[in-house]
């Protein structure tokens, strides 16, 4: 069931629409529509990636396996091209102190 919303929209953005809607053989509400979905979708993206970015830097924070780059992109390549590849294996790095710098704490979505 849909709900019912009023949105304000400045008289230049209603106007550009109108065109953009029509071009693409919409209605302007089926167009805006379209947009809001697909606005919600790359924020719930944005939102999923940042959060298996800050769960990697915490797994990496508390002594999780660290991988050489060019082994990782061998294996990629590899692996994409239909090749046999062995998996890489953990690289030796000296443990350094966790990431608790301003910027890190204080991001959000």
């Amino acid at each position: 069931m849909a709900a019912t919303t009023t949105l304000k929209l400045p008289e230049e953005l209603k106007a550009r629409i109108a065109p953009l809607a029509d071009s693409s053989s919409k209605t302007p509400h089926a167009w805006m529509i379209e947009a809001l979905e697909a606005q919600a979708r790359l924020a719930e993206m944005r939102q999923s990636f940042i959060g298996d970015a800050l769960a990697s830097a915490a797994e990496v924070d508390a002594g999780g396996a660290l991988y050489a780059m060019q082994d990782v992109h061998e294996y990629i390549i590899s692996k994409a091209s239909g090749k046999a590849a062995k998996r890489p294996k953990p690289a030796s790095i000296a443990k350094s102190k966790p990431r608790t710098s301003s910027k890190t704490k204080s991001r959000s979505c």
